[in-house]
């Protein structure tokens, strides 16, 4: 046992108080369905823990509950961005963010997963070094391209990277914060499917990569959960109603990829054992739902999460204070048979404003056996209709082969984001997705699948567009302007073809494959359509040398 200094001493004490302090937070019983279990079993049980939680409103309330688990505690006022040495202050949130900590192009950027609004994976992060990380990974510098002082971003040491060209490394503070993050998620989502696969394999065990099961328990071992963390992940269970169970038993990684693999894992006994009496383990005291920030006229849903074990009969609920007519639930009751459940029952709330200001209700929760009653805090807002302008789309930059950024100029106002709409070409056959992102540029990353594309940029805020930017064109050999060889885009629409154009297109012509002239537009403008009989057709436009090719399905 090494000598121990003063210094080191009182730090001892401070790290083993902090674990009492955590595990006392943690609720009896939550951790239950672990016990007796190893490997990949513990690791299956962990998913079906988490998976089942309370969504945060929407990702534009993010920075709302930020300020519940992203802000030093020091009277400062200041965000805590682990991305960046600057100081951002509150209640701005210019100069940050909205950062997904694991990728989100990862999984193919569907916004409709969890994943896309889990706070236990997403934090404020500088903007510039959000952009320079992009979907990298994990891993160890060798050569920075990036280096702020706090993040690095750059080719990585051999044997890690996954195959990715760069990867990103975090400052030592902050290591192990995000590779317990990156355990969370391949336990709450081992059941996606992964479009990026530099530390993800496509199973749901080990899930991860071998390389990356290396780097994240080096990093896991090397940084412990700090007291930032313990009390990061309390704010979070109050707001989604899950935990990150590596922060509340570090050691559970190790039963599932490290030194103690095999092992059966129990919980510690400072983790509080069930002892039989009603328990309301979801949702807590203290806990706010907040439903962000909606257009008036329009309204939006919140679901909060019940769990429980050995209540008794009905948990009742009701809404009080003045807003409460704002809000409304299905039901004024949940019976036991839904909340004593390892899935429990997820309850809509919905908001339904009527005036443009904030708002807040309050729903209280009592009987089932559980003594006295518990609080939700709800808290939305309500504002005018937005004008959103529309923005100008810059040339394409970084042509590679497989790969090339989109640009465009920052929207004026507030915005929420951008959506930008890809046109890809190939052989004659068009298609299209929307990306969304609130930076004011994309890498695209599967260009070598199309023969040319095209896109488009629309600023959005509270479910509002603005209408699409002019359109650029992105071909292999660099890039054309809308005024240089292609005119004319399309996009295939059930039963037609949407057209695509920065102006408007005089004199455009229909041709079948016979050759046979079946329809001529004198004019045609952005996002005109036209129905067409299904088969193949050539769209000519005097101005423009190639022809289109379409096919209708």
């Amino acid at each position: 046992m090494k000598n121990l200094t003063l210094r080191n001493l009182f730090a001892t004490i401070a790290l083993c108080l902090s674990f009492f302090t955590a595990f006392a937070d943690i609720p009896a019983g939550y951790y239950k369905s672990l016990n007796g279990k190893s490997e990949a079993n513990l690791k299956t049980a962990i998913h079906n823990l988490l998976k089942d939680h309370t969504l945060v409103s929407s990702y534009n309330a993010l920075p709302q509950y930020f300020r519940i688990t992203d802000v030093y505690n020091d009277g400062t006022n200041r965000w805590w961005d682990m991305y960046s040495n600057q100081n951002f202050y509150l209640p701005s949130f210019s100069g940050l963010n909205r950062e997904h900590s694991f990728p989100k192009s990862w999984w193919g950027g569907d916004t409709s997963t969890p994943a896309y609004v889990d706070l236990n994976h997403l934090y404020p992060s500088e903007v510039k070094a959000n952009s320079a990380k992009l979907n990298y990974p994990l891993g160890e510098v060798a050569t920075p391209s990036f280096d702020n002082g706090c993040s690095k971003v750059g080719t990585p040491v051999t044997g890690q990277g996954g195959g990715a060209q760069k990867v990103f490394e975090p400052d030592d503070r902050y290591k192990g914060d995000l590779a317990r993050a990156y355990m969370y998620m391949v336990c709450c989502y081992q059941n996606l499917t992964w479009k990026y696969t530099y530390m993800v394999q496509q199973n749901t065990y080990p899930t991860l990569t071998s390389w990356a099961i290396n780097l994240l328990l080096k990093w896991h071992r090397e940084d412990p959960p700090s007291e930032k963390e313990y009390n990061r992940n309390e704010e979070v269970y109050k707001i989604q109603n899950n935990r990150n169970p590596f922060i509340d038993y570090p050691d559970l990684a190790e039963y599932i990829w490290g030194n103690k693999k095999g092992q059966l894992f129990y919980e510690s006994n400072t983790g509080g054992e069930p002892s039989g009496d009603p328990n309301l383990i979801t949702p807590v005291q203290g806990m706010t739902l907040d439903f962000g920030q909606v257009a008036i006229g329009q309204s939006t849903t919140a679901r909060l999460l019940f769990r429980g074990e050995n209540l008794t009969g009905s948990v009742s609920l009701a809404l009080s204070t003045a807003d409460k007519a704002l809000f409304s639930i299905p039901t004024k009751s949940i019976s036991t048979s839904k909340i004593n459940t390892p899935t429990g029952y997820e309850l809509e709330i919905t908001y339904t404003p009527n005036a443009v200001g904030k708002h807040t209700s309050k729903l209280i929760i009592s009987d089932g056996g559980i003594t006295g009653s518990r609080g939700i805090v709800l808290n939305a807002e309500c504002c005018e209709v937005p004008t959103v302008k529309p923005v100008k789309a810059l040339p394409a930059t970084d042509i590679q082969e497989n790969s090339y950024v989109a640009n465009w100029e920052a929207a004026e106002g507030e915005v929420d984001g951008y959506i930008v709409t890809r046109t890809r070409m190939n052989n004659g056959v068009s298609s299209q997705e929307e990306i969304e992102t609130e930076d004011n540029f994309v890498e695209i990353e599967d260009f070598a699948s199309s023969t040319s594309e095209s896109y488009t940029v629309q600023a959005v805020r509270l479910g509002y567009r603005s209408e699409p930017s002019n359109v650029i064109f992105v071909e292999h050999a660099g890039v054309t302007g809308i005024e240089a060889d292609m005119q004319l885009g399309t996009a295939n629409i059930p039963g037609g073809v949407r057209f695509v154009c920065s102006q408007p297109q005089h004199n455009v012509s229909i041709f079948d494959m016979t050759g046979k002239m079946i329809m001529n537009l004198p004019v045609v403008e952005n996002d005109d359509t036209v129905e067409l009989p299904y088969g193949v057709y050539l769209i000519t436009v005097p101005d423009q040398r190639t022809p289109l090719k379409v096919m209708i399905q």
